[in-house]
């Protein structure tokens, strides 16, 4: 029954440890660890075990709970993607949308694409924010110029796991980019185009506010696996990030799911939390489109210290990390199912002499 596990080069796995794995569920999701497992080798008393999606965040979890169940092992994790490419090396590209300005979008498009990365995906974050590029500030690469070694195509940029391409490292960061849409679309387009991007199980997009030129050019001319809204529970955001919605069902996009971004204030201090933009409206506006909530992020000093540091906060040992961390997990497997989903649904093509 478990023999898909086990690989002729290991010495044999016990049934009953497969039995477990069989049934161990992955913490915060409680989703079957079988499902996104590859193989299980065992090889002097360590338990190697291959995943389908880069989760290496779940040794700790799974180290302890072998302990607690009586298994002697010692664990190690790795990943190793069955996923298709959808455009050159890149297996998901991921647009990070609000519709409005002002609601953290690409400060978490940042965390998100670090977070990715601490658990062990390859990672490329693009800054589509043509008007009002801010991410190459976040990530600590502020005033660096793109480098071309062949004069044709671009090298983009690395810092903190991430390879990052941006129109910020092409105009003067004091001058305003006083282009009309399809101008900016073509721009973008070229900036995607003629980046060598390495293999990547992540490109994630760092979308500018609005539901325009840009936003439909991304939508129709890239093979876009899925898109996540960024919104904060107040109405007035809550109306914008309700059209980014309505525009990616319009194209045949499918939502991962919704982050609400400042969703409460939490005092530094005393620890005391207060709605200041509102109660629960990024959960409310999920339930009315049937979409998962991916997380909620309070409205917090050191986010915003962190990202104007130029280290994405995400890297600190402080409780909103580990917020961002697990909106991360939660989109690894959102796009993991989504992606199954669609495989399953296409039609087989059988070709036959008749």
């Amino acid at each position: 029954m478990f023999n898909w596990f086990k690989s002729s080069k290991s010495e044999p796995v016990p049934e009953a440890l497969l039995q477990w794995l069989q049934q161990w569920q992955l913490p915060e999701s409680g989703a079957p660890l079988a499902l996104i497992l590859q193989t299980v080798n065992l090889n002097k008393n360590v338990l190697q075990v291959q995943l389908k999606l880069p989760l290496l965040s779940v040794t700790a979890a799974l180290q302890q709970a072998l302990t607690d169940a009586g298994f002697a092992y010692s664990v190690q994790i790795g990943y190793q993607s069955d996923a298709n490419t959808v455009f050159k090396d890149i297996k998901h590209i991921v647009l990070v949308a609000s519709g409005k300005g002002g609601v953290g979008k690409s400060t978490t498009a940042v965390n998100i694409a670090t977070a990715l990365a601490l658990e062990g995906a390859k990672v490329g974050l693009l800054d589509a924010d043509i008007y009002g590029p801010s991410i190459p500030t976040m990530l600590g690469l502020s005033g660096e110029k793109i480098t071309s070694p062949d004069n044709k195509l671009m090298q983009p940029k690395f810092a903190h796991g991430v390879y990052l391409q941006s129109i910020g490292f092409l105009v003067d960061p004091l001058q305003a980019s006083v282009w009309r849409g399809p101008m900016a679309s073509q721009a973008l387009l070229q900036l995607l185009n003629e980046t060598t991007w390495p293999e990547l199980d992540y490109l994630i997009v760092d979308m500018p506010p609005g539901t325009g030129d840009i936003q439909l050019t991304m939508a129709q001319k890239l093979p876009v696996t899925a898109a996540v809204v960024v919104t904060t529970p107040q109405d007035v955001a809550l109306a914008d990030a309700q059209k980014a919605i309505s525009m990616f069902r319009q194209v045949n996009i499918p939502i991962a799911g919704l982050i609400e971004n400042m969703s409460f204030y939490l005092c530094g201090h005393c620890g005391a939390s207060d709605d200041i933009f509102g109660t629960e409206g990024g959960v409310l506006l999920a339930e009315r489109y049937q979409v998962p909530v991916l997380g909620q992020l309070p409205l917090q000093k050191q986010i915003r210290e962190q990202a104007d540091l130029g280290i994405p906060v995400v890297l600190k040992e402080q409780p909103v990390a580990q917020i961002y961390r697990t909106i991360s997990r939660q989109l690894i497997l959102a796009l993991h199912w989504q992606t199954s989903v669609q495989q399953a649904s296409q039609p087989e093509i059988i070709i036959t002499d008749d």
